[in-house]
């Protein structure tokens, strides 16, 4: 009978705890689906954090709600890249995201940040010893996390003449990148929220352990068509590009905000021609008719990729699926080309 009467008193007890857990839980908005990914794994235990550009939307091309405005106004903390990538946050941030701790994860030490390409010209890696070179430099970068990738990210800053950022904002599409910033989302939490600081640690290290496992799978899977040079949407992947050592042979677009012209799509088809057996991939959210006319009459087949998680469903395992599925989409049409 007190065995029994233990036992219902017990339920209760532990419903009433985790009540009170979920009602601590701090108000944590992120901005794009890949950081939203690896925030709600360290954060899985505690809480859900909200997401800003949800569905098949993008950040080049996003523009808040109502909603996401609330959000921000209500958020104790907010993980985003940075300006150059989530234009469209910089004002509201400085205004509705006020009074919360602002991450900007392109600051994170230990970034590895690979110079923003100008023109989006063809033949990036035609000088084999350049790759080798930036490829062994990156990746000793990305192993040490130390001072010296973080004062080579501090330089990188500076805008240029035409107002870009001097690097490429694709940050997570290298893993190790990715383990950056999951360390400065951990240092983050834990200081907004110590309460639930043990939860943080131990599901960060859990996630580190992943992304290396994550690493030495896309490598494998890329590794048959790394030499094949194939053309993207946008130049939206060289950071998958340097740790992977594969080869892009130039953009349709620089920028997908940038509807490419006559003259250029000319440009392309003609290089497309003479690769011949080759890859031109597409973007879920930008148009394909681009990359239809851009294969006609040559040998290429079309493919797509999906650098922002257009098609994935928020969560802890869409970083995952975003990375084995543009390593997968490679393979497959690379080694059928």
């Amino acid at each position: 009978m007190k065995l029994a009467m233990g036992i219902t008193l017990a339920i209760p007890a532990f419903l009433i705890a985790g009540a009170l857990q979920a009602a601590d839980a701090p108000v944590v908005v992120t901005s794009i689906k890949p950081i939203h990914s690896l925030v709600s794994a360290i954060m899985d235990g505690v809480g859900k954090p909200e997401l800003i550009v949800d569905g098949a939307a993008s950040p080049h091309t996003y523009n808040l709600k109502p909603s996401n405005a609330r959000a921000l106004q209500q958020a104790k903390v907010i993980f985003w890249v940075g300006p150059g990538l989530e234009a469209f946050l910089e004002k509201p941030l400085e205004s509705l995201g006020s009074d919360a701790i602002v991450a900007r994860l392109d600051d994170a030490p230990g970034l590895v940040k690979l110079p923003f390409r100008e023109g989006g010209a063809f033949e990036a890696h035609d000088d084999d010893a350049d790759h080798d070179s930036a490829s062994a430099e990156h990746d000793s970068a990305s192993a040490e996390h130390g001072e010296a990738g973080h004062d080579h990210a501090s330089d990188a800053h500076a805008h240029d003449e035409d107002g870009h950022h001097g690097f490429d904002t694709h940050l997570w599409l290298d893993p190790m990148n990715a383990k950056a910033m999951a360390a400065e989302i951990t240092t983050t939490l834990v200081a907004a929220d110590p309460a639930n600081a043990l939860t943080y640690e131990a599901n960060a290290k859990a996630l580190d352990d992943k992304l290396d496992a994550l690493d030495k799978e896309v490598a494998a899977t890329v590794a048959p068509v790394k030499d094949k040079p194939f053309v993207v949407f946008h130049d939206a992947y060289q950071y998958f590009e340097h740790r992977y050592h594969i080869r892009v042979a130039g953009s349709i677009t620089v920028s997908p905000e940038t509807i490419p012209g006559a003259e250029r799509i000319s440009e392309i088809h003609k290089k497309v021609g003479d690769l011949g057996a080759t890859c031109v991939f597409a973007e879920p959210q930008f148009e394909p008719r681009l990359v239809n006319v851009v294969i006609e009459g040559t040998k290429a087949k079309s493919g797509v990729l999906d650098p922002e998680a257009a098609t994935l469903p928020a969560g802890p395992d869409l970083y995952f699926s975003l990375m084995r599925g543009i390593a997968d989409s490679m393979r497959n049409c690379l080694a059928s080309a």
